[in-house]
């Protein structure tokens, strides 16, 4: 497989703000959301999965949504984007707090 060119420090600051905009705007969503954090920060599978203390398989099978990250991991992945881990309101639905139906 051909080395992939770097990403330029431009690139990787319109791939950030970008990725913060999708999760500001509740529009970022998992599994797609490994990848596009991952090609954010302009890593590899590898040096992603070695960055952030995982396997490459690891990287692959989240990216797939073939795997379920634990708290720990989520949380060390948010950190560079200075995302807090939490619930997130799907669409307009209700969040009034009346759970009672």
């Amino acid at each position: 497989m051909p080395a992939r060119k770097a990403l330029s420090k431009e690139e990787r600051h319109a791939r950030r703000a970008e990725v913060a905009r999708k999760a500001a705007a509740g529009e970022l969503r998992l599994p797609e959301a490994f990848r596009e954090i991952r090609q954010a920060l302009g890593l590899t599978q590898a040096s992603f999965a070695e960055r952030f203390g995982l396997t490459r398989l690891q990287v692959i099978a989240l990216e797939a949504g073939k795997a379920n990250p634990t708290l720990e991991t989520l949380q060390k992945i948010a950190t560079p984007f200075g995302f807090q881990v939490g619930f997130v309101a799907r669409g307009r639905a209700d969040v009034s707090g009346d759970a009672g139906g």
